[in-house]
């Protein structure tokens, strides 16, 4: 079974950031042309998500923080330099977790084995109590919390590809044995977080695994880090569940971030991820978080979904080239750090 359901909502349009604000509703037209382009909307079964309820959200945020951000619906604000709420913000915030959940409650009812969440705004810098980096709400992490409480998973793996760091999904799960959260991003960068040391803590200690990249890094060392680290990583804990925080702002094109990934090198990844959760029998969500050169978006989102319905075609991918030095020695460090080193 290869059934992907799509998750999206017209209110992820309402979400008005402004202008020349990179985080806007712009991104979801090249979200969907890339779909038509692709041929792969029909191959999608689609579905609008309802709005994620009070009592989830608190299960990782703060009572004073969702109150807050409920008591501005309908308003307009700055919450802090790039983050915006206008009066089609919280709609659109509740749906953008909302879709998070109902993807969990979906490929773990058994009828869909994945599912992609394209909605808006992104999640993972929000923290318990704060919000930041063009996020509110923390969707993959509600998401997260929903697949613990309400199924009672025990394992689950939130892989972050997103150039930038998820602090706020680092901070929520650091304590935690029960999620094991793995990032890899551009490094020094915002938000200036996700550095190899930082590991987990307690009961959490070697569930956070981090992968701090320099700037510049393209295919090779994306696809060398996917094959010796994170992948092997899933393979190992055979986790219950995987969420991806899908970024695509590490594409050479993105004018946020300084990585040349390439359209084929996401494609080359997420095919080969796909084709070892089916290896495991492994569902998965695929929540959107960044990606702001239209056209790298389009792509890439039509790549992932095209991998997800046909995961055989990751046994396919050629050998990468070969990776710079940096990211071996920063592999070589984090397979350490996470007790992968064979």
């Amino acid at each position: 079974m290869n059934a992907v359901l799509a998750l999206s909502h017209p209110c992820f349009r309402e979400h008005d950031t402004g202008p020349n604000h990179p985080e806007c509703a712009d991104r979801m037209d090249a979200v969907e042309a890339g779909l038509r382009a692709g041929n792969l909307t029909a191959r999608l079964t689609w579905e609008r998500p309802e709005p994620v309820s009070r009592e989830q959200l608190l299960r990782i945020h703060g009572v004073e923080y969702v109150d807050h951000l409920l008591a501005l619906d309908g308003q307009s604000a700055r919450l802090d330099p790039d983050t915006v709420v206008s009066p089609g913000t919280l709609p659109a915030a509740l749906c953008a977790a909302g879709a998070a959940v109902r993807g969990v409650d979906a490929v773990l009812s058994g009828k869909f084995r994945h599912a992609v969440s394209l909605a808006r705004p992104p999640g993972h810098h929000a923290c318990r109590d704060r919000s930041m980096g063009f996020c509110l709400f923390n969707n993959i992490a509600v998401a997260a919390a929903r697949a613990l409480n309400a199924h009672g998973l025990q394992k689950v793996v939130i892989l972050d590809i997103d150039v930038h760091h998820g602090n706020g999904t680092q901070e929520i799960f650091y304590s935690s044995s029960q999620v094991t959260y793995c990032s890899i991003h551009q490094s020094p960068w915002y938000p200036g977080t996700g550095a190899l040391e930082e590991t987990g803590e307690g009961m959490g200690r070697g569930h956070t695994i981090n992968l701090p990249l320099p700037g510049g890094m393209g295919d090779p060392d994306y696809l060398y880090s996917n094959r010796e680290l994170f992948l092997p990583l899933i393979t190992k804990i055979r986790p219950q569940m995987v969420l991806v925080s899908a970024g695509f702002d590490a594409h050479l094109l993105d004018p946020l971030a300084d990585m040349s990934v390439t359209t084929a090198g996401f494609g080359f990844l997420y095919r080969e991820l796909f084709h070892v959760l089916e290896s495991i029998d492994c569902p998965s969500v695929m929540v959107l978080e960044g990606g702001y050169a239209p056209q790298a978006l389009s792509e890439g989102v039509s790549t992932m979904v095209e991998a997800a319905l046909d995961p055989a075609s990751g046994a396919e991918t050629p050998p990468p080239a070969l990776p710079h030095g940096d990211t071996v020695r920063l592999v070589a460090a984090a397979k350490h750090l996470a007790s992968l080193r064979e």
